[in-house]
C-alpha cells in the first residue's frame, strides 16, 4: 500500500515548465480506474478528486484537488520539496525532490498527435519501471526545464527536460491504477509569490511514502 500511495503522489505531480515561462492556472478533469482489489473506480475517484486546479509561477507550483484524501500539493523550488496536505492530518508531508524510486527505460516523442483547447500537441511516451506514462504538450505553454533540474521525484524533470512545456493531457498506466487528466481551461495570469508560500505556522514531516 505504501508503494501505491507513493506512486499516486508522484502521478499527481504531473497533473499534474522555450523562451518564456507560462505563468497562470490550468484546470484539469481527471478520470481514474482502480486496479486494486476491493477499491472501486468510484472510490478511487472520490479519494483523488475528479477535478484539479494547477497554478505555476517560475519554479514553484501548487495543485488543488477536490478529493477526499489529497487536498493540495505545493512544490517549493528553493527547498526542492513537495509538500502534500491530506484530509486525515494537519501535518504537511514532504518528499525530497531529489528522490525518485522510479526509472525511465525509454522515451519517445510523436509529433502533432492531437489538439486540446486549440493547442496542437505532441506526445511524449515514457516507458518506466512503474508502467507507461503519456504526456500531450504544446510549446505555447513553455516552461524552463532548468528550473526543475533537481525535481526528480515523479519523473518530473524527465518530462519537462524533453517537452519544455506543461502537459495539457496525461495518461498514467501503472499496475495499481490508471489515470487520465485533460485540461479544461488555460488561464495566463500573474500570481503573487506569496501564493506559493507554506501556511503560517505549518508543521511538516518527511513523508513515509
Amino acid at each position: 500500500m505504501k508503494k501505491t500511495i507513493a506512486l499516486l503522489l508522484a502521478a499527481i505531480i504531473s497533473l499534474v515548465s522555450v523562451a518564456q515561462n507560462f505563468e497562470g492556472k490550468i484546470n484539469y478533469s481527471n478520470a481514474y480506474k482502480s486496479k486494486m482489489p476491493g477499491v472501486t473506480d468510484a472510490q478511487f475517484t472520490a479519494m483523488m478528486g475528479p477535478t484539479q486546479e494547477y497554478f505555476i509561477k517560475a519554479g514553484d507550483y501548487k495543485s488543488i484537488s477536490n478529493g477526499s484524501l489529497v487536498q493540495w500539493q505545493l512544490y517549493v523550488n528553493n527547498d526542492n520539496k513537495l509538500y502534500t496536505k491530506t484530509a486525515n492530518t494537519e501535518l504537511l508531508l514532504w518528499n525530497d525532490g531529489a528522490d525518485n524510486a522510479d526509472e525511465v527505460i525509454k522515451a519517445e516523442i510523436n509529433n502533432d498527435v492531437t489538439e486540446i483547447l486549440g493547442y496542437k500537441c505532441d506526445e511524449l511516451v515514457l516507458t518506466c519501471k512503474s508502467g507507461i506514462e503519456k504526456y500531450y504538450f504544446s510549446s505555447e505553454l513553455g516552461i524552463s526545464a532548468e528550473l526543475f533540474a533537481n525535481h526528480k521525484f515523479g519523473n518530473w524533470f524527465e518530462v519537462v527536460s524533453r517537452t519544455k512545456s506543461l502537459p495539457l493531457k496525461m495518461i498514467i498506466d501503472h499496475p495499481q491504477f490508471w489515470i487520465e487528466s485533460i485540461a479544461t481551461t488555460v488561464t495566463p495570469v500573474k500570481l503573487e509569490s506569496t501564493f506559493f508560500a507554506l501556511p503560517e505556522n505549518a508543521q511538516t514531516m518527511k513523508s513515509p511514502y
